[in-house]
């Protein structure tokens, strides 16, 4: 396995990876048949990757020259000290590998090094995503957001952690 920066060929994997989990991890928080019905399309990703905004970067965890993870990573708007953490993804036949727990580390010591903290939004009703995250260290901070998809709205919590480098020990 390798992570490394995301390029625009990987577009279409990005975007498969990011669909085959909406389909398996969701599927007991909106329709299955509308989970079903979500188009694969690449495009986005291929011209954000194309033509990053400042701060914006993929990272890919690749096994055999496919991509099985991806991370996406921003600064924070409203807190100029923190990152975002907007989309985190491995594929469901790679669940349990340990491949998100090495991901998230690369995520967050590269994060680390412009940031003192990182923040990322999860659904209330992932149990799998929460135990993840609160495994490696992540906690809720107060902050909830609903927000309507697939025509079901549903809670996000945001969950925050202090990353750790020389930067952030001043």
């Amino acid at each position: 396995m390798q992570v490394r920066f995301a390029e625009p060929r990987d577009a279409d994997e990005i975007e498969r990876v990011r669909v085959r989990g909406w389909q398996a991890a969701y599927r007991h928080v909106f329709p299955p048949e509308k989970l079903d019905a979500i188009p694969l399309d690449g495009s986005r990703w291929h011209e954000r990757l194309l033509n990053p905004e400042p701060g914006f970067e993929v990272l890919v965890t690749v096994d055999a020259d496919k991509v099985v993870a991806f991370a996406s990573l921003y600064a924070f708007e409203d807190e100029p000290e923190t990152a975002l953490i907007g989309a985190f993804y491995v594929d469901p036949s790679h669940w349990g590998a340990g491949i998100g727990g090495g991901l998230l580390r690369e995520a967050e010591a590269r994060l680390s090094e412009r940031y003192t903290d990182a923040v990322l939004w999860v659904l209330d009703e992932n149990d799998r995503a929460r135990r993840f995250y609160e495994r490696e260290g992540w906690a809720p901070d107060g902050a909830t957001e609903s927000n309507e998809r697939l025509g079901v709205t549903a809670l996000e919590l945001r969950y925050r952690k202090r990353l750790s480098s020389s930067r952030s020990r001043g």
